[in-house]
């Protein structure tokens, strides 16, 4: 299904929930932090990913609550999701904000602040039966995923020649 066209409140709550930390972040990057040398491809999945993902979480009702069905089971999962990507951000904020830190995986999960939320919205098109959002989920999930995955192995690269 590609979706009923609409404001969707539970959409604004989950872009609230990312974006807060990440312009906190802006302020407080780890020591050493640098984009610089990253892949252009994976880049511009990322970017596509952000504004496509931006877009169906807003303009789709399908994700705000309806009546209890299996289907809410999808958007707990979501919301879960999405809360522990916060309980990482308080992590990170309240470690020493090292590349280490910034990579790091939570719960078994890893590169949780790339992981995290790219889960928690393709779990939110599940839970709407929107496509497009899984689509666009599933394109940020390479770009950004992609490069964090990228900065970890070089972290580690650089601690092998330690």
């Amino acid at each position: 299904m590609i979706g009923h066209l609409g404001f969707s409140y539970i959409g604004l709550i989950f872009l609230l929930l990312l974006f807060v930390p990440n312009i906190i972040w802006t302020k407080r990057k780890p020591h050493g932090y640098t984009s610089a040398n990253e892949n252009k491809v994976l880049m511009i999945f990322e970017r596509a990913g952000e504004v496509l993902t931006t877009i169906c979480v807003l303009i789709f009702d399908d994700f705000n609550l309806h009546s209890f069905s299996n289907w809410t089971w999808w958007l707990i999962a979501a919301f879960g999701f999405m809360a522990m990507y916060e309980c990482w951000w308080v992590r990170y904020f309240h470690s020493e904000r090292n590349l280490s830190d910034f990579y790091s995986s939570f719960l078994g999960i890893p590169l949780a602040g790339a992981t995290l939320p790219v889960i928690s919205f393709f779990l939110l098109g599940i839970y709407g039966k929107v496509i497009l959002m899984l689509i666009a989920a599933i394109i940020l999930g390479i770009g950004h995923i992609g490069i964090h995955s990228q900065h970890y192995k070089e972290i580690c690269r650089v601690k092998e020649k330690k």
